[in-house]
């Protein structure tokens, strides 16, 4: 008959069996841990709002035109309103403030009510559409200046730098009236970098 085995006893050291039973949850729950800390991370970042993360934007709405003698457009932002949205800067009587220093990217459309192309080109004084800075009066200048010429709808955008306190306002000037349609006219800045 062979023999099994060499006939020489191999010890085994007696702690190998604990640290090896000990070892795998350990493992595991590390690996638990880790998963629950980047899930809860990654919550938090989601619930940071757009200010923090240093985002300023705003997308706003046509809210009303002033009296005939304002040429200003007033607009209005907000969740309840569907699309519009103001994060970081606010509306101030109708026009928007900047609160952050940067360069921001403005855009602008607006689509004048009751036009056709024959309507603008009567005109002996062309519909313009202006943004700029309004106030404060010492940085007050023109962004972007538009003619209709013989359309119904502009629209533009522009890098430019702002500061904080910047109000930016829009003037339509002619004696068209701008849509209210929130399709068709709005209004909007993104902060870009600092």
């Amino acid at each position: 008959m062979p023999e099994e085995g060499s006939g020489c006893a191999v010890r085994r050291r007696p702690y190998a069996c604990v640290l090896r039973a000990a070892l795998v949850p350990l493992v595991a729950c590390l690996a638990i841990c880790l998963v629950v800390c980047i899930q809860r991370l990654s919550r938090a970042q989601q619930q940071l709002p757009l200010e923090s993360l240093g985002w300023d934007i705003a997308e706003l709405q046509l809210n009303h035109t002033g009296p005939q003698q304002d040429p200003r457009l007033y607009w209005q932002g907000g969740p309840a309103l569907g699309r519009s949205f103001l994060h970081g800067p606010e509306l101030d009587k109708g026009q928007l403030r900047i609160h952050r220093d940067g360069i921001y990217m403005v855009h602008i459309q607006v689509t004048l009510a009751i036009c056709s192309s024959t309507s603008t080109s009567r005109h002996h004084h062309p519909t313009t559409l202006a943004v700029g800075i309004c106030s404060p009066a010492s940085r007050s200048i023109s962004l972007l200046r538009l003619s209709f010429h013989q359309g119904c709808t502009i629209a533009s955008q522009r890098l430019t730098p702002l500061a904080r306190g910047d109000t930016l306002c829009t003037n339509l000037t002619g004696t068209l009236l701008p849509s209210r349609n929130t399709d068709e006219t709005f209004f909007g800045v993104q902060w870009v970098r600092p």
